[in-house]
This record gives C-alpha cells, structure tokens and sequence, in this order.
C-alpha cells in the first residue's frame, strides 16, 4: 500500500471536452481538515480527525473497490514505539454508488467525512504523535493529497524529530522522476475501453456452468423429480403448483445472493485479503492445499458436509410455518443437504472472482447468482412441464462419474495457485513444461478413468462404457493432444491464456526471457540506452509475475502476427515486473522521501519499479502501456487491456507521432540526469 503513496498529484480522466490540467486542479484542497485528541484514561487516547468537503467533491473511503478512485490510508510514524492502535480506523457513514468512469461501484463521503483511532500508550513519556494520511478528492478530476497530522500529548506543540536525509538516498530518489514531455496525454482517452461489464457476464456465465454441474451431482439429481412431484401433486391446482415451484426456484436463487452479500460489508475483501491473492504467496499456497481437499472429497475419501442439525432445523421449519416462508426453508433445506457436492463447485468459483478483473464482491454476486439460477431452473421447467420428467436419465453409478470428473477439473485449477506462488516467489519448481505436463497426465487420467480402466475404492465400481463416458474420454485425450502441442512446438495455447506459466518460464534455454521470444529489457537504464542507439521509440510494458491480465495480453494480444511484427522491429520494448520479489543490492537500496517528511524503503526490485510507475505515470495497476520517444516524449496516450485492433492502432498511432516528432527534429536525445539508476 506504501506504493499509492508516492502519487503527490493524479488524476485518471477528465470528463470535459476542455481537459483541465495539473496545476489548475490543485491550486486549492477541496477539503479542509480539523483533528481533535480524546483524552480516555492516562494511557488510552483517541485520535479524531473530521473533513469538511467542498461542494460536488467526493473523499473516498478506506475500502473502497479497487478500479475506481483511490482509497484514504493512514500511516502511524513510530508504532510500537511508544505506543500502539487499538483496532483499525473506525470511519463515519458513507455513501455508495456506480462510477460511469471507472464502471464501477465507489465507496465516499459527501460535505463531511469523521475518522477516529484509539490509541495506547506503551510509554507514558513520548511528547506526540505523527499520522501520515493519503487521500484522493474527486469531483471532474481527482487530486491526490498527503498530509500530516501532529498530536502533541503534552502542553507544547509537538515537533516530530526530524529525519536524517542523506544525500545518496535523495539523489537516487531524485533519478526515479523522468522529465516527460506531453504529460497531459496520460489523462486522455486512448479509446481501449473497459471490459468490466463483459467481465461481469462471464463470471455470472461461469456460475451458471457450475451450477448445471453441480445438478448432476448425487446430491442434487435425485431431488428434482421429488420436489418438482411435491409442488405438482401436493396442491389443488396446477396453476398453484407451477407457481409454488417457481416461487421455491427464486428461493434458491436469493439464498445464494444472500450468501454473497456479506462480502460487500467485509473491511477485509475490499482491498485487504481477496484482491492480493494474485501476488501473495501464502494466499496462492492456501487456496492450492483448499481446492486439493475438494478433490479428495470428489473422490470420496470424505465428505464436506455442514452439520446435519441445520438441515434437520431447516425442514422442520419449512413443515412448521408452511406458506411462502416454508418454502423458502425447503430452499434452504436443498442447499444445506447438497453441500458436500455444492461446497467445492462454491470454493472454485470464489477462488476464480478473486483473481478476475474488478471489484471481487460484485463479481462473487454475478458468479453465486448465475450458480443460483442454473441450480433453480429445472425446478420450474418440470413443474411448467411435468412430461419431461419421465425423460429424466435414473439416479445411478454415472452420478459418481460427474464428482470424479469433478474431482479432476479441482485438481487442475489447484495447480494455478501453485504456479502463482512459485511465480511469485521465482522458486523454479513449475516451469512451463512441468505445469503443462502434469495438465497433461491429469487429462489422461482423467480419460483413462472414463474408459473404466480404474477407480477410485470410495466411489464404487469402474466407470461402464457409454456414448457419454467415451465421449468424455475423447474430449480429454483432445484436450491433452492440445496441451502436448502447444508444449512440445511452443504455439501459445490462446484458448488458455493467463493459467499456464509463460511461455518464457521455461526449463529449456531460451535465447530470451521475455515473452513470445521478443526482445525485452527488464531494466529501464539499458532500455533507454538502446533506443537512443538503435532510434526505435519504446514500449514502456509495467507487468508483474501473476498478472493473469498481462498473460492474457501476451498470448492473445502481443502474438497477432501484425502486432508482433511492431513489437519486434519497430519499439524497444522495457518490461518493469513491479511484484519482483528479488532484492536489490545493497549498494542500490534506499529511503525514499517524500515531500511531507514520510518516507518509503525501497529494498525490491519491485519496490523500485512500482514507485517509478506511480511517480511518473499515476498509474498503480497492470498491465500498463506507455509509448515514449528516446527523449521521453509521450507519443500516446497509455493502455491498459484491450483488444487485438484497438492495440495495434495504438502501436500504430505511436509510430505515426514518433516520425512526425523526427521531421520536425525536435526529438532530442541530450538529455542530463534523468532517468532511474541502472539496476544490476
């Protein structure tokens, strides 16, 4: 979070067809600040601090969702030093509603914002306390701020100590500013547009696909055909029944939105826990050893299962109360006795929104209620159409086939958080080829298990040879043919794109580490360097190891042939990986300062990247592509992910500015100083 604190002044759009620059919009703080010290007891205080904000200006919440604007954050200079918090900062009431801009949903305060933070002291002795806040302030532009807070515990004013600024630190930070030209094109619209709504629709697609498996399941076939019989037969008219069933499918549904809603309240999904899986290791190794344990369980080892009490209470409520309230307790009931075959469909899908596009809870909502939906639907087209029923296949052994299956679809989904993690972590143990074969080998399996040539103890007798089974067993061994290919010739695999490792994780030697082979430099000194000798502009790519978005725009993007040709002969292209965990020399690491006297380690290489992108380009999120002229003139205005045409008209349009920047000979390379350090 350190890395949002370096923007000292950021703005991502401008809704006016006149764009308002820089230095217009931060001539004033639209929001003025008052801060109060709450005496409790001799060593409990309270810290308060209360906003008033200007007219038709918003100030963002701690959690708001990532995409939108930037969210409030405190920094308590010298915790543990003297004293400590008592919990996180309780904030007043906000307000919450969809952003046109970024198309999403932002979390903000209206004319007056309150904050407090209880406090203990640990040492009766110290003069004060120091409170760094990061807050961005929007109206038709955002402007972000730091400020600082100074609470005296005494009967004088306090005066932190100042902190030594040695000059090696400072130079280095000062090398991290580029002196850009044309910065106003980094608001401008570059016309890629937002996937966020389709993104939506594909993970409510993909719940309802979860949802249809888990109705082959044993713990869900066997129940429509009885429930569909109870509303139909159980009521005076079948008017009545048809109604009742359906009333019971909208039941199911609003249980699984139900379930969905405490995500949105949650401080910790907001930003905190769901939203750093894709670059935390621990969290990637925690949800492989999860999706493990529902495979076993599909295999029948054991069984997850709720307690039965709940279940048991639940229909004797609905036998009880009876009515619209009865039915839903018989909803209730179906999703309590199916959740050993549920559960795990459940723990994928949760694991998938949280590493998707934009803001978790909303995508979690779409994915439970398309879940919900297909889980519903049968249940109202058999009371609409009894008839079908009799063309329901019976209950039996192919049941158990759908968890193995199952089983096996959890497995491979396991390894893509394994791979996360040894990405993360350049441990070297997943490469490529080792990813895609144990895919491989799981397809097999997989076939081998439909052809009945084993079982597994727990699930019964092998699989019978059917039509489906065999052609289970085909699409498997289609699938591991497909996998073979694209492992042994190196043909990026586009139907995959984001879950294998990439294509330059590899065991084998590779001429280049970068992906599709090209060309790259990791460090943007020698980049630099090499567009000023070969006269080739640059494509500045800031990607990071587990950005599935990033791989995605590698393998279906970057390898169009026309868009690779660019990529090739015409740009210098700088890939800065801003989640390299590895640790710059010791010579090279160091403090940076900012205006306000915070200050921020700079240790990674990672740590270093990061705050070059957010300090020169406002930027915190990838993949994030800029275009620049060898004298670092901005040729376009940046893109983040889009599609084939959209990237190659970019690329193109960049060409087109660069030339035009040539004829006129204004692109001069004498340059002094600016740049970061190179990096070894």
């Amino acid at each position: 979070m350190d890395r949002i604190k370096t923007i000292l002044l950021v703005f991502f759009v401008c809704l006016m067809s006149q764009g308002a620059t820089l230095h217009a919009q931060a001539s004033a703080d639209p929001v003025q600040w008052s801060q109060e010290l709450v005496r409790e007891s001799d060593s409990i205080y309270t810290l308060v601090f209360e906003a008033r904000i200007d007219p038709e200006w918003h100030l963002y919440s701690q959690y708001t969702p990532p995409g939108g604007a930037l969210p409030t954050e405190f920094t308590f200079k010298n915790e543990g030093g003297g004293y400590r918090t008592l919990g996180p900062v309780v904030e007043s009431e906000t307000q919450t509603a969809f952003s046109e801009i970024f198309e999403v949903d932002e979390t903000f305060f209206k004319e007056t914002a309150r904050f407090t933070q209880k406090i203990q002291l640990t040492d009766l002795k110290i003069n004060g306390i120091q409170v760094d806040m990061f807050y961005q302030v929007c109206a038709e532009v955002c402007i972000g701020v730091d400020k600082t807070f100074l609470f005296s515990l005494s009967d004088q004013p306090y005066v932190p100590e100042a902190t030594a600024l040695d000059a090696e630190s400072l130079a280095k930070g000062d090398a991290l500013l580029l002196d850009l030209k044309n910065k106003e094109r980094l608001v401008q619209d570059s016309g890629s547009g937002s996937n966020s709504k389709q993104g939506i629709w594909v993970i409510f697609g993909l719940g309802f696909i979860g949802g249809l498996l888990a109705l082959l399941t044993p713990c869900v076939f066997p129940m429509i055909p009885l429930t569909v019989s109870f509303f139909t037969k159980q009521t005076q008219s079948r008017s009545k029944g048809v109604a009742r069933a359906g009333f019971y499918g909208f039941c199911i549904v609003l249980i699984y939105f139900l379930l969905s809603l405490p995500f949105h309240f949650f401080e910790s999904v907001d930003s905190q826990i769901l939203n750093t899986i894709a670059t935390n290791i621990w969290l990637n190794l925690f949800f492989f050893v999860v999706f493990v344990a529902f495979a076993f369980s599909f295999f029948g080892y054991y069984e997850l299962t709720l307690p039965s009490s709940w279940a048991s209470k639940a229909d004797q409520a609905s036998d009880r109360i009876g009515g619209a309230i009865g039915i839903f307790f018989m909803a209730l009931t179906l999703a309590i006795v199916s959740f050993s075959c549920t559960g795990p469909i459940l723990g994928g899908l949760l694991g998938s929104t949280a590493l998707s596009e934009g803001d978790v809870a909303t995508n979690l909502t779409a994915g439970m209620v398309g879940f919900g939906f297909a889980l519903a639907l049968p249940f109202t087209l058999f009371a609409l159409f009894p008839s079908w029923l009799q063309r329901l296949p019976s209950s039996g052994g192919w049941m158990e086939t759908v968890k193995v299956v199952l089983g096996f679809l959890e497995l491979g989904l396991a390894l893509k958080f394994l791979s996360n993690a040894d990405l993360i972590g350049n441990w070297g143990i997943l490469k490529r080829e080792v990813f895609l074969g144990i895919w491989i080998l799981l397809a097999l399996l997989l076939a081998a298990y439909l052809l009945g040539a084993f079982r597994f103890k727990k699930t019964g007798a092998a699989v019978r040879r059917s039509p489906w089974s065999i052609g289970g067993a085909l699409l498997s061994l289609g699938f591991a043919a497909y996998l073979t290919y694209g492992l042994f010739t190196g043909t990026p695999l586009k139907a995959l794109s984001g879950f294998p490792p990439p294509d330059f994780y590899t065991i084998s030697d590779q001429n280049s580490d970068c992906p599709l082979g090209l060309e790259c430099y990791k460090d943007f000194n020698k980049g630099l360097e090499e567009s000023r000798a070969s006269g080739k502009p640059i494509l500045l790519d800031f990607t990071g190891w587990a950005c599935v978005n990033c791989r995605k725009m590698e393998e279906q993007v970057w390898s169009d042939p026309e868009v690779y040709q660019r990529l090739r002969d015409d740009y210098v292209l700088i890939s800065l990986y801003v989640d390299e965990r590895k640790q710059l020399p010791a010579d090279q690491q160091f403090v940076f300062f900012y205006e306000n006297g915070a200050q921020k380690e700079i240790e990674s290489v990672g740590d270093y990247w990061s705050t070059f992108q957010n300090l020169n380009f406002g930027a915190v999120s990838q993949p994030y592509y800029v275009l620049l002229s060898p004298s670092l003139e901005i040729l376009a205005p940046p893109v983040q992910n889009t599609d084939v045409d959209t990237y190659r008209t970019w690329l193109d349009s960049g060409i087109e500015a660069y030339e035009n920047l040539a004829d006129s000979g204004s692109d001069s390379f004498a340059l002094q100083g600016s740049g970061p350090v190179q990096l070894d």
